[in-house]
Protein backbone atom coordinates (compact mmCIF):
# COMPACT_ATOMS: atom_id res chain seq x y z
CA UNK A 1 0.00 0.00 0.00
CA UNK A 2 2.82 2.38 0.82
CA UNK A 3 4.60 1.66 -1.97
CA UNK A 4 1.28 2.08 -4.27
CA UNK A 5 0.71 5.54 -2.21
CA UNK A 6 4.91 6.58 -2.92
CA UNK A 7 4.32 5.46 -6.82
CA UNK A 8 1.00 7.60 -7.31
CA UNK A 9 2.92 10.23 -5.26
CA UNK A 10 5.89 10.85 -7.56
CA UNK A 11 3.20 10.46 -10.83
CA UNK A 12 1.18 13.08 -9.70
CA UNK A 13 4.82 15.18 -8.86
CA UNK A 14 5.68 14.38 -12.42
CA UNK A 15 2.48 15.12 -13.57
CA UNK A 16 2.20 18.34 -11.83
CA UNK A 17 5.53 19.45 -13.11
CA UNK A 18 5.08 18.57 -16.86
CA UNK A 19 1.58 20.45 -16.96
CA UNK A 20 3.39 23.40 -15.53
CA UNK A 21 5.48 23.35 -18.34
CA UNK A 22 3.08 23.10 -20.83
CA UNK A 23 1.22 25.75 -19.30
CA UNK A 24 4.28 27.87 -19.48
CA UNK A 25 5.58 27.15 -22.86
CA UNK A 26 1.14 27.54 -24.23
CA UNK A 27 1.28 30.90 -22.60
CA UNK A 28 4.86 32.10 -24.11
CA UNK A 29 4.07 30.76 -27.73
CA UNK A 30 0.23 32.52 -27.51
CA UNK A 31 2.20 35.84 -26.52
CA UNK A 32 4.01 35.44 -29.87
CA UNK A 33 1.20 34.24 -31.69
CA UNK A 34 -0.61 37.88 -30.51
CA UNK A 35 2.18 40.13 -31.13
CA UNK A 36 0.49 41.84 -34.00
CA UNK A 37 -3.13 42.64 -32.59
CA UNK A 38 -1.84 45.01 -29.72
CA UNK A 39 0.14 47.43 -32.29
CA UNK A 40 -2.47 47.60 -34.82
CA UNK A 41 -2.73 50.87 -34.35
CA UNK A 42 0.98 51.69 -35.11
CA UNK A 43 1.17 49.86 -37.60
CA UNK A 44 -2.26 51.14 -39.03
CA UNK A 45 -1.15 54.74 -38.57
CA UNK A 46 2.24 54.75 -40.06
CA UNK A 47 1.44 52.37 -42.98
CA UNK A 48 -1.66 54.50 -43.53
CA UNK A 49 -3.75 51.38 -43.51
CA UNK A 50 -7.80 51.23 -43.79
CA UNK A 51 -9.52 49.59 -41.26
CA UNK A 52 -9.68 46.51 -43.72
CA UNK A 53 -6.46 46.30 -44.14
CA UNK A 54 -5.71 46.55 -40.57
CA UNK A 55 -8.33 43.42 -39.73
CA UNK A 56 -6.82 41.21 -42.60
CA UNK A 57 -3.05 42.08 -40.58
CA UNK A 58 -4.75 40.77 -37.31
CA UNK A 59 -6.63 37.80 -38.89
CA UNK A 60 -3.62 36.58 -40.85
CA UNK A 61 -1.69 34.72 -37.72
CA UNK A 62 -5.23 33.26 -36.50
CA UNK A 63 -5.87 31.75 -40.14
CA UNK A 64 -2.11 29.62 -39.65
CA UNK A 65 -2.85 29.19 -35.87
CA UNK A 66 -6.15 27.26 -36.36
CA UNK A 67 -5.94 25.15 -39.41
CA UNK A 68 -1.98 24.02 -38.44
CA UNK A 69 -3.57 22.28 -35.65
CA UNK A 70 -4.38 19.70 -37.56
CA UNK A 71 -1.04 18.35 -39.05
CA UNK A 72 0.57 19.68 -35.65
CA UNK A 73 -1.92 17.66 -33.84
CA UNK A 74 -0.87 14.86 -36.13
CA UNK A 75 2.82 14.73 -35.56
CA UNK A 76 2.27 15.22 -31.88
CA UNK A 77 0.38 11.87 -31.59
CA UNK A 78 3.75 10.31 -33.61
CA UNK A 79 6.59 11.87 -31.93
CA UNK A 80 4.97 13.30 -28.65
CA UNK A 81 4.95 16.95 -26.84
CA UNK A 82 7.96 16.71 -25.68
CA UNK A 83 9.35 17.27 -29.06
CA UNK A 84 6.51 19.22 -30.64
CA UNK A 85 6.71 21.56 -27.83
CA UNK A 86 10.40 22.15 -28.47
CA UNK A 87 9.80 22.36 -32.42
CA UNK A 88 7.28 24.87 -31.80
CA UNK A 89 9.22 27.17 -29.79
CA UNK A 90 12.20 26.81 -32.07
CA UNK A 91 10.24 27.62 -35.41
CA UNK A 92 8.27 30.44 -34.41
CA UNK A 93 11.35 32.01 -33.67
CA UNK A 94 11.47 32.75 -37.57
CA UNK A 95 8.31 34.30 -38.10
CA UNK A 96 8.68 36.56 -34.80
CA UNK A 97 12.15 37.87 -35.69
CA UNK A 98 10.94 38.84 -39.69
CA UNK A 99 7.57 40.23 -38.24
CA UNK A 100 9.56 42.61 -35.83
CA UNK A 101 12.05 43.11 -38.92
CA UNK A 102 9.31 44.11 -41.44
CA UNK A 103 7.35 46.91 -39.69
CA UNK A 104 7.38 49.64 -42.55
CA UNK A 105 6.54 46.81 -44.95
CA UNK A 106 2.60 46.15 -45.02
CA UNK A 107 2.67 42.95 -47.38
CA UNK A 108 5.98 41.42 -45.77
CA UNK A 109 4.33 41.82 -42.47
CA UNK A 110 1.24 40.09 -43.92
CA UNK A 111 3.67 37.16 -44.87
CA UNK A 112 4.73 36.78 -42.12
CA UNK A 113 2.00 37.10 -39.91
CA UNK A 114 0.80 34.30 -41.84
CA UNK A 115 3.49 32.28 -40.53
CA UNK A 116 3.34 33.76 -37.14
CA UNK A 117 0.28 31.58 -37.00
CA UNK A 118 2.81 28.24 -35.89
CA UNK A 119 2.74 29.64 -32.49
CA UNK A 120 -1.17 29.37 -32.01
CA UNK A 121 -0.82 25.68 -33.18
CA UNK A 122 0.78 24.71 -29.48
CA UNK A 123 -3.15 23.93 -28.11
CA UNK A 124 -2.92 20.67 -30.37
CA UNK A 125 0.16 20.06 -28.78
CA UNK A 126 -0.87 20.41 -24.91
CA UNK A 127 -3.97 18.83 -24.88
CA UNK A 128 -2.72 15.18 -25.91
CA UNK A 129 0.46 16.09 -23.75
CA UNK A 130 -1.21 16.91 -20.55
CA UNK A 131 -4.38 14.67 -20.46
CA UNK A 132 -1.89 11.82 -21.08
CA UNK A 133 -0.75 12.41 -17.49
CA UNK A 134 -3.83 12.38 -16.26
CA UNK A 135 -6.83 9.54 -15.46
CA UNK A 136 -9.91 10.15 -17.20
CA UNK A 137 -11.98 11.78 -13.64
CA UNK A 138 -9.03 14.29 -13.50
CA UNK A 139 -8.73 15.01 -17.32
CA UNK A 140 -11.02 18.42 -16.96
CA UNK A 141 -8.75 20.14 -14.38
CA UNK A 142 -5.67 19.40 -16.34
CA UNK A 143 -6.79 20.66 -19.88
CA UNK A 144 -8.63 23.74 -17.70
CA UNK A 145 -5.13 24.48 -16.02
CA UNK A 146 -3.14 23.94 -19.47
CA UNK A 147 -5.83 25.98 -20.86
CA UNK A 148 -5.25 29.14 -18.63
CA UNK A 149 -1.84 29.23 -20.95
CA UNK A 150 -4.17 31.35 -23.35
CA UNK A 151 -3.33 34.26 -20.69
CA UNK A 152 -0.28 34.70 -23.27
CA UNK A 153 -3.02 36.81 -25.06
CA UNK A 154 -3.65 38.85 -21.92
CA UNK A 155 0.60 39.78 -21.30
CA UNK A 156 0.92 40.10 -25.05
CA UNK A 157 -2.06 43.29 -25.10
CA UNK A 158 -0.95 44.49 -21.58
CA UNK A 159 3.43 44.05 -22.08
CA UNK A 160 3.64 44.19 -26.04
CA UNK A 161 2.52 47.78 -26.77
CA UNK A 162 4.42 48.82 -23.02
CA UNK A 163 7.88 47.23 -24.23
CA UNK A 164 7.53 48.46 -28.43
CA UNK A 165 7.10 52.11 -26.19
CA UNK A 166 10.39 51.71 -24.21
CA UNK A 167 12.52 49.67 -26.98
CA UNK A 168 10.97 49.69 -29.96
CA UNK A 169 9.36 47.23 -32.29
CA UNK A 170 12.47 44.99 -33.19
CA UNK A 171 13.99 44.82 -29.44
CA UNK A 172 10.58 43.53 -28.23
CA UNK A 173 10.77 40.82 -31.07
CA UNK A 174 13.98 39.86 -30.22
CA UNK A 175 13.63 39.54 -26.91
CA UNK A 176 10.46 37.24 -27.57
CA UNK A 177 12.91 35.49 -29.79
CA UNK A 178 15.16 34.93 -26.57
CA UNK A 179 12.26 33.72 -24.63
CA UNK A 180 11.05 31.30 -27.50
CA UNK A 181 14.63 30.13 -27.77
CA UNK A 182 14.89 29.48 -23.94
CA UNK A 183 11.43 27.80 -23.33
CA UNK A 184 12.37 25.25 -26.48
CA UNK A 185 15.60 24.26 -24.88
CA UNK A 186 13.72 23.90 -21.21
CA UNK A 187 11.06 21.79 -22.70
CA UNK A 188 13.78 19.48 -24.21
CA UNK A 189 15.46 19.12 -21.33
CA UNK A 190 12.84 18.84 -18.54
CA UNK A 191 9.48 17.85 -20.07
CA UNK A 192 8.57 14.43 -20.46
CA UNK A 193 6.10 12.62 -22.03
CA UNK A 194 3.51 10.89 -19.95
CA UNK A 195 4.71 6.36 -19.50
CA UNK A 196 1.25 6.08 -21.15
CA UNK A 197 1.58 7.57 -24.35
CA UNK A 198 2.82 5.51 -27.15
CA UNK A 199 3.69 6.46 -30.79
CA UNK A 200 1.21 6.24 -33.14
CA UNK A 201 3.20 5.32 -36.57
CA UNK A 202 0.05 4.19 -38.80
CA UNK A 203 -0.63 6.34 -41.52
CA UNK A 204 -2.37 9.22 -40.21
CA UNK A 205 -5.05 9.91 -43.22
CA UNK A 206 -7.16 6.66 -42.41
CA UNK A 207 -7.45 7.98 -38.63
CA UNK A 208 -8.22 11.39 -40.01
CA UNK A 209 -11.19 10.24 -42.16
CA UNK A 210 -12.28 7.86 -39.01
CA UNK A 211 -12.82 11.34 -37.01
CA UNK A 212 -14.56 13.32 -39.63
CA UNK A 213 -17.15 10.38 -40.18
CA UNK A 214 -17.69 10.86 -36.08
CA UNK A 215 -20.72 13.51 -35.65
CA UNK A 216 -19.47 14.45 -32.33
CA UNK A 217 -16.70 15.61 -34.21
CA UNK A 218 -18.33 18.10 -36.24
CA UNK A 219 -20.28 19.16 -33.06
CA UNK A 220 -17.22 19.58 -30.99
CA UNK A 221 -15.62 21.41 -33.85
CA UNK A 222 -18.43 23.95 -34.46
CA UNK A 223 -18.95 24.31 -30.61
CA UNK A 224 -15.13 25.48 -30.29
CA UNK A 225 -15.00 27.76 -33.58
CA UNK A 226 -18.15 29.19 -32.01
CA UNK A 227 -16.83 30.04 -28.42
CA UNK A 228 -12.90 29.45 -28.60
CA UNK A 229 -12.70 31.40 -31.94
CA UNK A 230 -14.49 33.91 -30.54
CA UNK A 231 -12.30 34.64 -27.32
CA UNK A 232 -9.30 34.64 -30.18
CA UNK A 233 -11.06 36.88 -32.62
CA UNK A 234 -12.33 39.41 -29.69
CA UNK A 235 -9.25 39.26 -27.98
CA UNK A 236 -6.90 39.96 -31.02
CA UNK A 237 -9.55 42.31 -32.65
CA UNK A 238 -10.11 44.40 -29.31
CA UNK A 239 -7.47 46.93 -29.29
CA UNK A 240 -7.73 47.62 -33.23
CA UNK A 241 -11.77 48.41 -31.77
CA UNK A 242 -10.59 50.42 -28.87
CA UNK A 243 -8.50 52.35 -30.25
CA UNK A 244 -10.49 52.85 -33.46
CA UNK A 245 -13.75 53.76 -32.29
CA UNK A 246 -13.07 54.45 -28.56
CA UNK A 247 -9.75 56.41 -29.17
CA UNK A 248 -8.40 54.76 -26.35
CA UNK A 249 -4.53 54.91 -26.44
CA UNK A 250 -2.75 52.02 -27.63
CA UNK A 251 -1.44 51.07 -23.86
CA UNK A 252 -5.01 51.50 -22.77
CA UNK A 253 -6.34 49.69 -25.10
CA UNK A 254 -3.98 46.77 -24.02
CA UNK A 255 -4.99 47.05 -20.20
CA UNK A 256 -8.21 46.52 -21.26
CA UNK A 257 -8.04 43.44 -23.74
CA UNK A 258 -5.91 41.87 -20.68
CA UNK A 259 -8.57 42.46 -18.40
CA UNK A 260 -10.76 40.65 -20.63
CA UNK A 261 -8.60 37.53 -21.36
CA UNK A 262 -7.73 37.07 -17.44
CA UNK A 263 -11.31 36.50 -17.23
CA UNK A 264 -11.14 33.58 -19.51
CA UNK A 265 -8.08 32.44 -17.92
CA UNK A 266 -9.74 32.29 -14.43
CA UNK A 267 -12.30 30.60 -16.49
CA UNK A 268 -10.46 27.90 -18.19
CA UNK A 269 -9.38 25.85 -14.66
CA UNK A 270 -12.75 25.98 -13.11
CA UNK A 271 -14.88 24.92 -15.71
CA UNK A 272 -12.30 22.24 -15.88
CA UNK A 273 -13.12 21.37 -12.70
CA UNK A 274 -16.80 21.52 -13.23
CA UNK A 275 -16.47 19.27 -15.26
CA UNK A 276 -15.16 16.57 -14.10
CA UNK A 277 -18.03 16.99 -11.02
CA UNK A 278 -21.14 17.76 -13.02
CA UNK A 279 -19.89 17.00 -16.90
CA UNK A 280 -18.74 19.07 -19.66
CA UNK A 281 -22.38 19.47 -21.30
CA UNK A 282 -24.15 21.12 -18.32
CA UNK A 283 -20.50 23.37 -18.08
CA UNK A 284 -21.43 24.01 -21.84
CA UNK A 285 -24.66 25.18 -21.81
CA UNK A 286 -24.19 27.43 -18.95
CA UNK A 287 -21.28 29.28 -19.90
CA UNK A 288 -23.29 29.62 -23.77
CA UNK A 289 -25.95 31.00 -22.14
CA UNK A 290 -23.91 33.26 -20.19
CA UNK A 291 -21.75 34.24 -23.21
CA UNK A 292 -25.13 34.98 -24.77
CA UNK A 293 -26.53 37.11 -22.35
CA UNK A 294 -22.68 39.32 -22.32
CA UNK A 295 -23.42 39.43 -26.26
CA UNK A 296 -26.79 40.74 -26.25
CA UNK A 297 -25.48 43.86 -23.55
CA UNK A 298 -22.16 44.44 -25.86
CA UNK A 299 -24.55 44.33 -28.90
CA UNK A 300 -26.17 46.96 -27.22
CA UNK A 301 -23.71 49.17 -25.98
CA UNK A 302 -23.08 52.46 -27.70
CA UNK A 303 -20.25 53.45 -29.80
CA UNK A 304 -18.26 56.51 -28.27
CA UNK A 305 -16.17 58.93 -30.58
CA UNK A 306 -13.91 59.78 -27.70
CA UNK A 307 -11.96 58.46 -24.74
CA UNK A 308 -13.75 61.04 -22.49
CA UNK A 309 -17.01 59.36 -23.95
CA UNK A 310 -16.07 55.66 -23.27
CA UNK A 311 -15.13 56.40 -19.46
CA UNK A 312 -18.55 57.65 -19.34
CA UNK A 313 -20.11 54.19 -20.08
Amino acid sequence: MRAEAGERTTRSGTAGGNLALATAAFALTFWAWNLIGPLSRSYSEDLGLTPTQTSILVAFPVLVGSLGRIPVGTLTDRYGGRVMFTAICLLSIVPTLLVGLSANSYPMLLVWGFFLGIAGTSFAIGIPFVNAWYQAGRRGFATGVFGAGMGGTALSAFLTPRLVEAMGVLTTHLLMCVALAAMGAVMWLFARNSPEWSPRTEPALPRLREALALRATWQASALYALVFGGFVAFSTYLPTLLTTAYDFAQTDAGMRTAGFAVAAVVARPVGGVLSDRIGPVKVCLISFFGTCAFAVVLALHPRRSSRRGCRSC
